[in-house]
């Protein structure tokens, strides 16, 4: 280090040790690679700040001069100027070609060079923009020694005049090119008097030392011959900056064959003059970070400290430095007036803010003013028309011409000479030009013209209705998507009530938007324009809204569902039923299906969307509930409103399967954490990723940000069996949590940031000092799962996750099915609550009012339970698979569940705690008696009710059974019923009184199936083993059938007291019910046999099988007819059509085969293509198969129910259940009632239209 250096170090010693903290320095001094992380650790030893202080000045004085001047750059940018400058007089020079550098970098000789060429000095706080220096270094070099021009054009204060004179602030540059020098004239606005001024200035500045003084040239013409001679014969290869152009007819008074760089707004400028010619364009913004710098250097802060206003006026100004520049010198008069800026700038209130910079104009609105009046006066109302340009969309050439009414040459022209002018920017990146305003320029126009705004817009709207007429656009169109986006902000704008109305209540525009751009935009356009929209029926915008909001996620997949079909749907009394039902009526020979027992049930969620492509592991609100954050197995981090699911972040965030994401307290960041073993930190509005952590060695399962808002501190936890944390503002984890010796699933700060919990497959829950990392305390969860001999549980215990109370006194924790809560000081068990038998916990949160918590379940419901009552007080079904996450919003008044079938569902909590939870298990039985529709179906496991189809009322009701029901059925005159119980008891009942008039305890496990012969006398009925009972429950009688080797799948009656039975060891027999001998017997296939089928004729049967194959048998030759070959998957169901010429089948893969019976031949797949990365058309497997009397439609369940034409394969219909995984289809014989149950236990009466 130079002697110099070392001496100003020494001198100033105790005054940098008393006021330095050395933490954000030395991040900064090891960012420049001065200073090593074993130095930095030997800082941090020290006890006291003072001593790592002087520490650290030991360390420098050991070092070179490029330690000294690092260590001065951190202590500028941490906001210790006055520090810094006692040691400014001491940073060490930088040798470059002849004369020293500066502390910034320039010579002396530069300096020279520049100061008599009246090139101006550094603005007082500057940030440098490295790329666009270069870019105008770059382009003066390629004018080599040839005369030419550089024109450095942008927007209204984008900073070209600054980074003009930084770029000439290079030695070799001056050296190389323009050892002449350089001579810079601010030109501005001017008339002739003016600018003939400006050129007799320039000529005297350049004739300065010269010994013939002459007078000043008379006129322009005068002074452009004295220019030429001036720098032809005295300053050769010098340069000439012309800051700040505005009219071509001034350049030409320099045009006289020497080298020129102007700056200018029009770029365009340059067309009127000969020579080379150069551009650069200016962006009009400052990256996000730069713009922050700019304020932090104004108001003598650290970025790190500046208050959420900052970011929020960078945002609002698109980072641009006049702006950014203005705002900040006036901060640093008034400090305290963040907010008050901000909102001057949201409000348009330009004139506030005002000159307090080297900027030419009094006031904002006045530099953009000045460019706008340079226009002619008929593109002054071409310009003003833009006014209402929504914000931050590209406009397509199109759109104007159909406002404008002109050719598209004819408006690209007038376009073209705003874009020369800086007024607008176009894109030519597409097949055609799409124009944009930036945002200050928009809001300068809407300001200036808010009187005509309404004007303006409907004008827009009636053009486009003179140019589509009746029409829409179609997806060829260029301007189609711009106007879906945007007209019913243009008629909200005109205040056009009627049209609006029209418009966003019409199935027809629905259909077409959601099509192409999904339904959150309609969702968002409904909650926007309600106040419109309201004015005559507020009810009618609801049930629009809430159509979309609880069928978005169908809306936006491919292939599009039917919208009328989905609206057919809604209660009869919405506004979306009636037209749905219009339309469907209109439509001949359309299929449509109404849903006759839907009154029964009630939507509990508000909003179903559907971001990701896979399963979804974890969502979050924000702290503000406006926003949601989503992540899971497809890599990609989401970022939605809650409001209507609309995306405003979708980030590629990792290169594994993300498991958690979380905003920090104050909404500015998301954490992601993933199976590729790192950490990143996202910002959540930009999606730029601020960090990534990479200190974990296994895959990182949680990541949680404290509670308090500006401490950016994370917690994450890692199979690694570590928690870490992380303060933002380092580089690397501040602590590491170590006692675990398994993997960590889950970790949650308490509410007042003092502690972590973390859960763990080590069967612990453990709690942590935040600040120290030390560890409280530790609860064996283990000791909590006994076996019946009251020993620990071999099982292992798995502890997924934990939430705490909202003033931290209480834990909650999950483990298998049971929650756990604890006393935190003690870790004594408060309570405890076994959840489910049958499914385990995945995910629970505590709701903010401390009473209730939700709990996510393997067996795809949420539950929630009182934890003070010890009750469960709503059961929430709607996911089709695994619920993986829950989470409370804030304020608890919403909830949001995320699964494996891809979704995320929002609940309302008051609307779910006041809903029933009856639920029919998906085995029941059908018969269609004198166009009524009779039901037997099993209601909440233990009761057996008789439903009324066609009026959805319950005739009979049993009391509850002492075992779960597993089966059911009706007799054919409607009087029995009768039921099988998993206890493997069979009870025949009155279906009058609901009188049990005879019980067997017929078997020792579940019975699957029973049905009554057609006298009614006998039930025939099959568990899980190999034996089928045949029981005359009348003179209690009974005959076994035994005879196959595994248990039976199903069997089904034939005529003459015969019975075709078919089972899992393969084979299919057929029975005499009276002897219980076997009459013919099938080895039918290798795999189990799936399903049975007889032909209309009885002389044929079908067997599908678990070996992918289906088969026709001959029942007279006992012989095989036919083998289908050709499913990939299971054959899971089959049928014959009544004309005795097909068969279809189904299969696990969602596809269905319609086969010749004489032949043999495949003549059909019913549409096996495939949606959104692999999605079975069908949505899952085919279980159940029914053809039309007419043979000439098909109608299959599965993952939904589809109608087919059996003819072409093509699909006729879908019906979206609200669940999914239907086992069976009852169909009426007439093909014009249906009825199923899904695996939510909805009951679904359809009737064809």
């Amino acid at each position: 280090m130079d002697v110099k250096s070392r001496n100003y170090l020494l001198m100033n010693r105790q005054a940098l040790e008393k006021d330095i903290k050395t933490s954000y320095i030395m991040d900064r001094m090891i960012s420049d690679e001065v200073l090593t992380l074993q130095e930095e650790e030997k800082v941090k030893q020290q006890n006291t700040q003072k001593e790592r202080a002087a520490m650290l000045i030991n360390i420098i004085l050991t070092k070179d001069n490029n330690s000294y001047r690092s260590f001065y750059n951190a202590l500028l940018h941490e906001g210790y100027r006055d520090l810094a400058a006692l040691l400014q007089d001491g940073i060490p020079a930088i040798s470059s070609g002849n004369g020293k550098s500066s502390m910034d970098g320039t010579t002396s000789y530069v300096k020279t060079i520049l100061c008599e060429g009246g090139v101006p000095q550094r603005p007082v706080v500057f940030v440098t923009r490295p790329k666009l220096v270069d870019a105008i270094k770059q382009k003066l070099c390629c004018l080599g020694s040839d005369p030419g021009w550089v024109t450095v054009y942008g927007m209204a204060g984008c900073g070209k005049t600054v980074l003009t004179a930084e770029a000439l602030r290079d030695h070799q540059l001056l050296e190389d090119y323009f050892p002449g020098g350089v001579h810079w004239v601010s030109v501005g606005k001017q008339d002739k008097a003016g600018l003939l001024i400006k050129l007799q200035n320039l000529c005297s500045r350049l004739e300065n030392d010269s010994t013939l003084s002459q007078r000043p040239p008379l006129n322009i013409e005068e002074a452009k011959d004295r220019l030429r001679l001036l720098m032809l014969r005295k300053y050769p290869r010098s340069l000439l900056i012309l800051d700040d152009i505005w009219d071509s007819w001034v350049l030409k008074a320099f045009d006289n064959q020497c080298q020129v760089l102007i700056t200018s707004r029009d770029r365009s400028v340059t067309d009127a003059v000969a020579g080379n010619k150069y551009e650069v364009h200016v962006e009009s913004g400052l990256a996000h970070e730069k713009g922050l710098e700019i304020l932090s250097l104004f108001v003598n802060m650290k970025i790190s400290e500046l208050p959420e206003q900052a970011n929020c006026l960078v945002r609002e100004c698109k980072g641009s430095p006049l702006v950014i520049s203005l705002i900040g010198a006036l901060l640093r008069d008034f400090p305290s007036r963040w907010e008050y800026y901000l909102k001057q700038l949201q409000n348009k209130q330009f004139k506030r803010i005002r000159k307090s910079s080297s900027y030419d104009y009094e006031a904002l609105d006045e530099a953009m003013s000045i460019s706008v009046e340079q226009l002619n006066d008929n593109y002054k109302d071409y310009y003003k028309d833009l006014s209402i340009l929504p914000k931050d969309v590209k406009v397509p050439t199109k759109v104007l011409c159909i406002l404008w009414d002109m050719e598209t040459e004819e408006v690209e022209d007038i376009l073209q000479e705003f874009v020369n002018k800086s007024l607008l920017f176009c894109d030519r990146n597409g097949k055609s030009f799409h124009y944009y305003l930036h945002d200050l320029q928009l809001d300068f126009l809407t300001e200036k013209n808010r009187n005509q705004l309404q004007e303006l817009h409907k004008n827009i709207v009636n053009q486009y209705k003179k140019y589509y007429k009746l029409n829409t656009p179609v997806p060829s169109q260029e301007d189609c998507m711009y106007w879906y986006n945007f007209l019913a902000y243009h008629m909200a704008g005109a205040n056009m009530q009627k049209e609006l109305h029209d418009l966003m209540f019409s199935l027809d525009w629905i259909k077409a938007k959601t099509e192409l751009v999904g339904p959150a935009h309609l969702i968002h356009e409904y909650v926007e324009y309600s106040s419109i929209l309201d004015q005559k029926n507020g009810t009618v915008r609801e049930n629009f809204q809430e159509f979309l909001s609880l069928n978005g996620h169908l809306l936006g997949r491919q292939p599009f569902p039917d919208i009328i079909q989905l609206g057919l749907c809604q209660p009869e009394t919405s506004e979306v039923y009636q037209q749905a039902k219009l339309h469907a009526q209109r439509e001949t020979g359309a299929f449509y299906l109404e849903w006759i027992n839907k009154k029964s049930l009630k939507n509990l969620y508000r909003l179903v969307v559907r971001p990701h492509r896979d399963a979804v592991y974890h969502a979050c609100f924000s702290k503000d509930r406006q926003r949601i954050a989503s992540c899971g197995a497809d890599k990609t981090l989401q970022v939605f409103k809650a409001e209507s699911g609309e995306r405003l972040v979708e980030i590629s965030a990792h290169d594994d399967e993300i498991l958690c994401c979380a905003f920090s307290a104050d909404g500015e960041f998301v954490a992601t954490c993933s199976a590729d073993k790192k950490v990143k930190i996202w910002n959540s509005r930009t999606g730029q990723c601020r960090c990534v952590y990479e200190e974990h060695s296994e895959q990182v399962n949680c990541c949680q940000f404290s509670n308090r808002s500006g401490q950016y501190l994370l917690a994450t936890c890692s199979n690694d069996t570590f928690i870490k944390l992380w303060d933002l503002n380092k580089k690397y984890c501040r602590n590491t949590m170590m006692g675990h010796v398994n993997s960590v699933n889950h970790c949650r700060f308490s509410p007042n940031d003092e502690y972590v919990a973390s859960c763990s497959t080590d069967g612990t829950v453990k709690l942590w000092e935040a600040c120290s990392a030390n560890e409280l305390k530790s609860i064996e969860i283990k000791d909590f799962f006994k076996n019946a001999d009251d020993q620990p549980d071999d099982v292992e215990v798995l502890v997924k996750c934990c939430s705490w109370s909202r003033n931290g006194d209480m834990i909650l924790v999950v483990a298998k099915n049971k929650l756990l809560l604890f006393d935190v000081k003690t870790c004594d068990l408060l309570t405890q609550v076994i959840v489910s038998h049958h499914s385990t916990i995945q995910y629970c949160d505590f709701c903010p009012g401390d009473e209730l918590v939700a709990v996510a379940l393997s067996h795809c419901s949420v539950e929630l339970w009182n934890i003070k009552s010890l009750s469960k007080v709503a059961y929430c079904r709607g996911h089709m698979s695994w619920v993986h996450c829950v989470a409370f919003s804030p304020d608890g008044s919403l909830f949001l569940t995320s699964s494996d079938d891809q979704t995320i569902r929002i609940w309302e909590t008051k609307k779910v705690c006041k809903s029933s939870d009856a639920v029919l298990k998906s085995e029941l039985d059908v018969v269609f008696h004198n166009g009524e529709v009779m039901i037997l179906a099993i209601y909440n496991q233990k009761h057996l009710q008789l439903i009324n189809g066609n009026t959805d009322s319950v005739n009979m009701q049993t009391a509850a059974q002492e075992s779960t029901i597993s089966c059911c059925c009706l007799s054919e005159d409607l009087k029995f019923a009768a039921f099988g119980q998993e206890s493997g008891t069979i009870k025949v009942l009155q279906l009058l009184d609901g009188k049990i008039l005879k019980s067997q305890e017929a078997y020792r496990t579940s019975v699957q199936h029973c049905r009554f012969t057609s006298d009614c006398q006998t039930l025939i009925s099959s568990a899980h083993d190999s034996v089928i009972q045949v029981w005359n429950w009348q003179l209690s009688e009974c005959v076994f059938l035994r005879g196959h080797k595994e248990a039976i799948k199903d069997f089904r009656l034939l005529e003459n007291s015969k019975l075709l039975s078919w089972s899992f060891d393969g084979t299919v027999k057929v029975w005499n019910i009276t002897t219980g001998n076997t009459e013919k017997d099938f080895a039918c296939h290798g795999g189990a046999v799936l399903s049975c089928a007889v032909s209309p004729d009885g002389s044929k049967f079908s067997s599908t099988s678990a070996d992918k194959t289906a088969k026709i048998w001959s029942f007279e030759s006992s012989s095989v007819l036919h083998e289908l070959k050709g499913h990939e998957a299971c054959v899971r169901c089959c049928t014959f059509s009544p004309n005795n010429k097909l068969l279809a089948t189904g299969d696990d893969k969602g596809e269905i085969r319609i086969w010749d019976i004489l032949t043999g031949a495949l003549l059909h797949f019913c549409s096996p293509v495939t949606v959104d990365e692999g999605e079975p058309t069908h949505g899952g497997w085919v279980t159940d198969l029914s053809f039309s009397p007419d043979s000439k439609m098909l109608v299959s369940s599965g993952g939904y129910l589809k109608w087919w034409n059996v003819t072409t394969g093509e699909s006729l219909q879908t019906f979206y259940t609200n669940g999914t995984n239907l086992k069976s289809i009852h169909v009426s014989p007439n093909f014009k009632v249906y009825v199923t149950v899904d695996n939510l236990g909805i009951l679904y009466v359809l009737q064809k239209l």
